[in-house]
């Protein structure tokens, strides 16, 4: 549709039942809240990102005002330019919120896998003490004021806020929204005493005959034990996975390309992941295939893209619940991560260490990472059968619970 100022006029102050958006064009549209305020908004791409630009909100800004608005954002985009960027970027930015947010959407998002879970605990620990306080007010004691009580009781939570907050305000130091970093002299264990642990957990066979059973037997969703399933079997990062679109599956040649943007390791060394693909995880991606109406294989509900690489965190917990409520059995915490460990543990039985780190993704050791450009896809379809043949056993031993 396209909007006029009458169908605007008629909708303004109307109560709805939920948020609801109209497209008008050019990509500028109207984002309608449930109390019928109007708000003006432009979609764009911008580094491959999809993004949004809040213009003005209706009826103190006209139609035509707004799709002027839109034309000067767009022609940014022209510049390459990010038009939210900018925007921020010639106001007087003053808030530790306005400061991470554009550190957020210009480096965060580009640059870590875990930028939403970065973004949660920033919102989570930081905001409701320094969102609104002026970003060079918050002193050196304000920040230990803040992290020290949370390295007492979660020690990883203050390690990951301090790393995130740090490279924050040295970015907006870099681009002169404020004056020094605080924090820049700070580090974890040295100032805080912050060790960090080394994980060890590894699922034994009867614990994963234990998670088979409340795969099959519990309330969770087909594409969710697919996650858990393929994560075990390719002993892969699980947002490899939530991340993937369907034309990274080559079923043809049995092989999965995991592309630079969506593997740890390949930001680093600019090479791709190459994996054979057996018939059981065949199988599940193809159903996986089926179910998604986009290019995505793990879509979000809204069909607007994958739904990240840090979806799904409480899977594992859920699943603990339901073999303690009706198995009767306590299983120790785990999470997405320890099935790749547990993988990459049952891969040292079936292969060599050079094969089983391909498997995982990581890169050869020394000298062999520069020159040795072989995928070794005999080799690890060798090694992936023997193990999947061994989960293929402790599913029907589950099947017998």
């Amino acid at each position: 549709m396209t909007l006029t100022e009458s169908w605007l006029k008629a909708n303004n102050g109307k109560h709805r039942e939920k948020v609801e958006e109209f497209a008008d064009r050019d990509a500028m549209s109207v984002r309608i809240s449930p109390k019928g305020k109007i708000v003006f908004q432009l979609r764009y791409r911008f580094g491959g990102k999809a993004k949004r630009l809040d213009i003005g909100t209706y009826p103190l800004m006209t139609l035509k005002k707004a799709r002027e608005r839109a034309t000067e954002y767009r022609a940014l985009l022209d510049e390459n330019k990010d038009p939210k960027f900018e925007l921020t970027k010639n106001q007087a930015v003053k808030t530790f919120k306005e400061i991470f947010e554009l550190w957020y959407d210009n480096y965060c998002i580009k640059n870590k896998q875990s930028a939403s879970q970065i973004k949660r605990s920033i919102e989570r620990h930081v905001y409701p003490k320094f969102g609104s306080m002026p970003a060079d007010k918050i002193t050196l004691q304000h920040w230990l004021d803040l992290i020290e009580p949370i390295a007492e009781s979660t020690p990883a939570m203050a390690s990951r806020i301090l790393l995130n907050v740090k490279q924050t305000l040295k970015w907006a130091v870099k681009r002169q929204y404020i004056p020094h970093n605080p924090l820049s002299d700070i580090f974890a264990h040295a100032d805080l005493g912050i060790r960090k642990n080394k994980k060890e957990r590894v699922l034994s066979d009867d614990e994963l005959v234990l998670i088979f059973v409340a795969l099959r037997k519990s309330r969770i969703t087909f594409k969710n034990r697919c996650l858990v399933e393929l994560c075990l079997m390719f002993g892969c990062r699980k947002g490899e996975l939530l991340r993937a679109s369907k034309n990274d599956f080559d079923f043809d040649k049995k092989v999965w390309t995991v592309p630079v943007e969506n593997n740890k390791v390949g930001k680093k060394t600019g090479r791709k992941i190459i994996r054979p693909i057996l018939p059981e995880q065949e199988k599940l991606l193809l159903q996986l295939i089926k179910l998604s109406e986009i290019d995505c294989l793990f879509p979000r509900e809204d069909n607007t893209g994958s739904v990240g690489g840090n979806s799904n965190l409480t899977l594992p917990i859920n699943l603990r619940q339901f073999i303690k409520r009706y198995q009767g059995v306590e299983i120790p915490n785990w999470s997405m991560h320890d099935l790749r460990r547990t993988a990459r543990t049952n891969f040292s039985k079936f292969t060599t260490r050079d094969v089983a780190e391909i498997m995982l993704g990581h890169t050869l050791a020394g000298e062999q990472a520069t020159y040795d450009y072989y995928d070794y896809l005999d080799e690890q379809r060798l090694a992936y059968r023997k193990w999947i043949d061994k989960i293929n056993e402790l599913k029907a031993i589950s099947e017998l619970q």
